[in-house]
Order: structure tokens, then C-alpha cells, then sequence
């Protein structure tokens, strides 16, 4: 099935942690919208590819595209409050964040004003103290999984903002089920880090696949990669041995 499996550009194909080796693939899939569902997804472009021991993983925006949690720019109604606290947002390169009126306001909604003004003032006592990521250690994972406009990402999604999935345990559940009971991992990945929001197995190792998964080996962009599978060395060994 490898003919199946790709590694995105500047990506390695053998990735260790913890003594462990493992081959790190990609799978190409379509562009994923509200009309798909995911375990349709999962069976037309991951079935076919995954082997007993293996371990999937999914970008948490594709999951939270087949439940609708995608929107369009131009139809979110933007408050003051986030037309102001948007404005004290750094602006990086892997990505807007909050600091767009827009991307704000759906955190604003996710958890609510209190809990975002709350997060400002701590985030903004850590930046006294040179300290990053307070802000999002008050405000979630939810709200730092938050992802808005931006150019390089695949049309439409260029023009859209996208929520952290909800449930994503129970998503990684399903698609394990599906899959023969393979772990399965719902990631938030991008250049700056990596967080996992949704294991189907509380004794997956986080921990490890945090490592494995620096080198963000998927892409969204023009890649078109949400999905990826981690294969145990010594398995992939034994096939072909």
C-alpha cells in the first residue's frame, strides 16, 4: 500500500521518539466540506492504507469541517469587544490567530467574554514576565485551535474561519471502530507546535506522538494531506521481510 502514502516536502519518512521508530506517511484526500462525513472520508482514503499496529491521524480542521464548524468571513457578525481585544493579538506567520475581529468573535462565542477578558489580562501579565501562551492556558485548547483566512491555505478555507472539532475523542472512537480498533489521534499541527485534542484510547502514549508529530507532516494547503499514519518500524519490518 505504500504507493498509496506519500511524505510532504521537507517532511522525513522515518520519525523516533522514545527508542521507538516509525515510518510517518500522508494521505491525500479531497477537499473536505460540510457535506462529507468523516467516516466517509476515512473509508474512501484511509481504509484501503492502514495495517494492524498502525497509528492515524487526523487534522482536527477536516473534522471539524464535516460537522460544520467551518465559516465564511463575511458572514460572521463581529461585537466591539472583539473588534478591540483583537487588536492587542501578534500577528505571526504560521497563521492570523485571534487577531482579526472575526477569528476573535468565535472565541468570543466558543467561551464566552468573561472567560476571553479573563485570559487577556493574564496573557498580558505573562508578556511582563516574557512568558508566552498564557493567554490560551486561560481561554483552552478550543480557542487555540481556532484557525482564520489565511493565503496559502486550499479555497474556500482561504476565505473562512474553522472551530476546533467538538468531541474529538469521540470522533477518534469512531474512526478507531472503523478501522479494526487502530489508535487514532485528532491533532492540532502547524510549524509552531503541535497539541492533541482527541485520542481513541486514553493509554495512547501523547506524550511520544507529541514528538513524532514536531515536523507537522501534513499539509493543507496545496498538499491537500489532513490524514497521516505513523507504521512501527519493526511491523513494516515484517511485511516486507
Amino acid at each position: 500500500m505504500k504507493n498509496n502514502l506519500i511524505v510532504n516536502p521537507g517532511k522525513r519518512e522515518l520519525v523516533e521518539s522514545r527508542g521507538r521508530k516509525f515510518l510517518c506517511y500522508a494521505l491525500r484526500t479531497d477537499v473536505v466540506t460540510e457535506r462529507d462525513r468523516l467516516e466517509d472520508i476515512i473509508r474512501r482514503f484511509a481504509a484501503s492504507a492502514v495495517q494492524p499496529g498502525d497509528v492515524l491521524f487526523i487534522s482536527e480542521k477536516m473534522v471539524a469541517c464535516t460537522q460544520g464548524r467551518a465559516y465564511p468571513v463575511k458572514e460572521i457578525q463581529v461585537g466591539p469587544a472583539a473588534r478591540f481585544l483583537s487588536r492587542f493579538v501578534t500577528r505571526t506567520p504560521y497563521g492570523i490567530g485571534l487577531a482579526m475581529p472575526q477569528t476573535m468573535q468565535c472565541a468570543i462565542n466558543e467561551v464566552g467574554l468573561p472567560r476571553i477578558l479573563k485570559a487577556a489580562v493574564v496573557g498580558a501579565v505573562g508578556k511582563l514576565f516574557r512568558q508566552k501562551g498564557w493567554f490560551y492556558r486561560v481561554a483552552g485548547d478550543c480557542v487555540a485551535a481556532i484557525d482564520g483566512p489565511c493565503s496559502y491555505t486550499l479555497p474556500p478555507y482561504n476565505q473562512y474561519v474553522v472551530l476546533a472539532p467538538l468531541n474529538p475523542s469521540q470522533a477518534a472512537e469512531r474512526v478507531s471502530k472503523q478501522l479494526g480498533g487502530i489508535q487514532v489521534l485528532i491533532v492540532d499541527a502547524n510549524d509552531l507546535g503541535c497539541k492533541i485534542l482527541g485520542v481513541s484510547d486514553p493509554g495512547i502514549d501523547c506524550g511520544m506522538f507529541l514528538e513524532l508529530l514536531r515536523q507537522n507532516p501534513l499539509g493543507q494547503s496545496s498538499q491537500c494531506t489532513p490524514i497521516g499514519i505513523f507504521r512501527p518500524v519493526e511491523n513494516h519490518a515484517r511485511e516486507t521481510g
